[in-house]
């Protein structure tokens, strides 16, 4: 019985695609509480569980995206092709959220404000257009030839819009339980309080699903 190479990397871009989830999701879902975290202090804090390992974290990202390319080249260029607009807009929000975050260490108080605002609006993008990339491809790519055969707008779609909004809130679900687990005292009772109804939203998220 021979080695069914395919099957193998399948799981392994499926694998990391879970790991990148796992991993960097509660780091990207800490940029998007930072609206519901007001002090100083607070804002430190959250950014400093993360800082040794979010850099790490994205190379899950990598490792799928480089899988794709080497065993399935041409679903690759066919995802490329389709979804160039929403994967182009994550890997800018990606950058520019590791800008925002280096820099935020480094900057003056007048000048936090602004990369605190950077690295909100990162997160936020990022996790959007990697919620629509995933929804598309669920929805289906129209294919002739074996080439994309659709429009450059087809990821507008309600539901890949509304997978991008579902994802938002796991990961923000994810980085709460993160900061809950990582904190204590004043910062960790104030996710107590944001952690409910963001359950409340996932559940009602998951049940519009089915």
């Amino acid at each position: 019985m021979g080695i069914d190479l395919p099957v193998i990397w399948f799981i392994i871009i499926v694998f990391s695609t879970l790991m990148y989830i796992v991993m960097d999701g509660f780091d990207l879902g800490i940029g998007m509480l930072y609206p519901f975290i007001k002090e100083r202090e607070d804002r430190d804090l959250m950014m400093n569980t993360v800082a040794p390992v979010w850099d790490g974290n994205e190379t899950w990202l990598v490792l799928g995206g480089a899988a794709l390319f080497g065993a399935f080249p041409l679903a690759y260029s066919v995802i490329l092709d389709a979804l160039a607009m929403p994967l182009t807009i994550m890997l800018v929000a990606l950058i520019f959220r590791g800008v925002a975050f280096e820099f935020r260490f480094k900057a003056d108080d007048t000048h936090k404000v602004f990369w605190d605002n950077a690295f909100i609006v990162g997160s936020l993008l990022t996790t959007f257009m990697q919620g629509i990339v995933v929804g598309s491809i669920v929805q289906g790519l129209p294919i002739i030839d074996r080439t994309f055969a659709g429009s450059y707008f087809d990821w507008l779609s309600p539901f890949a819009l509304f997978c991008g909004f579902g994802l938002a809130i796991a990961y923000s679900l994810l980085g709460c339980g993160w900061l809950i687990m990582k904190t204590q005292g004043h910062l960790q009772q104030s996710l107590y309080k944001v952690i409910l109804p963001l359950t409340f939203v996932m559940l009602a998220v998951i049940a519009n699903q089915n």
